[in-house]
């Protein structure tokens, strides 16, 4: 099955890509073809090919929880993403990683997606654990 896993970074970016390639290496040992997009860069990136979509971002304030502006933009100028089964992680922080991830949830959720399994994690190693047990069908 084809996978997207896009990030959203504000400060830490190399920290969530590590989590995105530990995730990626992960759904990788199931058989999956995974494919990571950095959407902050890679803006006109279109998610329809994409069966299942994994969206990960960090909190940018500690206390709100905020998420980057660009999520929203992003998941609804990528194509057709209504109806598609989705992960939602966040990068885990001090404080505002729960309200973070709330947020993000229903940014996807607005666009019609299907959460299936969200998650704050911190490490590679453990995002690799994650990718490996994920169930996608």
């Amino acid at each position: 099955m084809r996978i997207a896993i896009v990030f959203f970074p504000d400060k830490k970016r190399d920290k969530l890509l590590s989590l995105c390639k530990g995730l990626g290496s992960g759904l990788e040992a199931q058989g999956h073809q995974v494919d990571i997009i950095d959407g902050s860069r890679d803006v006109n990136s279109k998610l329809t090919v994409y069966r299942y979509i994994v969206v990960g971002t960090e909190a940018i304030s500690m206390f709100g929880g905020r998420i980057p502006d660009k999520i929203a933009p992003f998941i609804s100028g990528a194509g057709i993403v209504s109806g598609k089964r989705a992960f939602a992680f966040v990068l885990k922080s001090f404080l505002g990683s729960s309200k973070a991830l709330t947020r993000l949830m229903k940014a996807l959720e607005k666009e019609g997606m299907f959460i299936k399994f969200q998650e704050i994690l911190q490490s590679e190693i453990e995002a690799e654990e994650i990718g490996k047990r994920l169930l996608i069908k």
